[in-house]
């Protein structure tokens, strides 16, 4: 592959946790949908240790990633506890499951404690690195106060459960109401197609973590240009939307998931691909 920008590799998680920028999201390692047939544990254990050797040090998790009786964090602890020095796991809290056990209710403020110390438990640590606050169910961001539950784990963060805060499905209103309860260090939303967000993270300091980041980056792409410099760089099309998203922004990192090893392969290889001005201009058209 041809690299030919020095984008950033790494980025400063809160300020204190540096993180390669090319990370791993969990969700997929127990299905491959939510509606989906549940994967054998060995597989997940196989592509979380295959991911950690090709250098990932940020995973991106939840208690609601499961199928059945695998789950998600309970895979982490299996295939990488003891946890090697430098490792960030971040997880997430409010969702809870419907009737359908899609996770499209949400949790009162009085509950969090408890999902809070079930990811305690469940990935065997002492203290969560970081736990970002997921609101909204599965509507879009906006439209409801999060002051509240946020102040919540803002205790929980003063007795020393959690290291660093975030959110997640917001928008601008909503993240400046948690930065006036406690330091917000992530935000996790749908790919960057809030860019005025984006650019009030970046101005801040704050990691932008987009969930669904094949999503095209920072708008929607045209397959035929994605073809086109995929070709040209001897990468493939997946590949190409990764690196066009670390393009956006040095706050920005990517978090692709999957349960397949050879997925799990060209994912990280991703991180060896630096696109071009020419190339950014292309596919952005």
């Amino acid at each position: 592959m041809t690299t030919t920008s020095s984008n950033p590799s790494t980025f400063d998680l809160g300020g204190d946790l540096p993180v390669n920028r090319l990370g791993f999201g969990a969700m997929r390692l127990p299905m491959s949908t939510f509606d989906g047939p549940a994967r054998t544990p060995e597989n997940g254990i196989a592509v979380l240790r295959r991911a950690v050797e090709l250098g990932v040090n940020h995973i991106d998790t939840a208690a609601f990633y499961a199928r059945g009786d695998v789950r998600a964090n309970e895979l982490i602890r299996e295939a990488l506890a003891p946890y090697r020095d430098g490792l960030v796991i971040a997880t997430k809290v409010g969702p809870l499951p419907g009737p359908d056990g899609m996770p499209s209710e949400q949790a009162t403020p009085d509950q969090l404690r408890g999902l809070v110390e079930a990811d305690l438990r469940a990935l065997g640590v002492d203290r969560l690195d970081l736990v970002n606050l997921r609101v909204g169910g599965m509507n879009a961001p906006g439209g409801e106060s999060v002051a509240e539950r946020f102040a919540v784990l803002a205790g929980l963060r003063e007795e020393g459960l959690i290291r660093h805060l975030g959110v997640s499905n917001v928008d601008a209103d909503q993240l400046a109401e948690a930065r006036a309860v406690a330091p917000v260090v992530c935000v996790q939303n749908p790919y960057a197609d809030d860019l005025a967000l984006l650019a009030e993270c970046e101005s801040a300091g704050i990691a932008y973590v987009p969930f669904f980041p094949l999503g095209g980056g920072r708008e929607p792409l045209d397959t035929r240009r994605l073809e086109k410099v995929a070709a040209r760089l001897g990468a493939t099309v997946a590949q190409v939307q990764l690196a066009l998203l670390l393009t956006s922004s040095p706050v920005m990192l990517a978090i692709p998931g999957t349960g397949d090893l050879a997925h799990l392969e060209e994912n990280m290889a991703a991180g060896d691909l630096v696109l071009s001005e020419e190339d950014v201009a292309e596919l952005r058209g």
